[in-house]
């Protein structure tokens, strides 16, 4: 059955792109400050 089999790749697509998003949100959350830190430094010195 091809359209179960695209149903399933389709489904497969979906949940890597999901854990994908959990993975850079977790590490914005965690780097958050640190990266605010860097762009602040690097805005006041333009």
């Amino acid at each position: 059955m091809i359209g179960g089999e695209s149903g399933q790749g389709l489904a497969e697509y979906a949940l890597i792109l999901a854990l994908v998003a959990i993975v850079a949100v977790s590490a914005l959350l965690f780097l958050g400050g640190g990266i605010d830190s860097i762009l602040s430094v690097v805005g006041s010195s333009l």
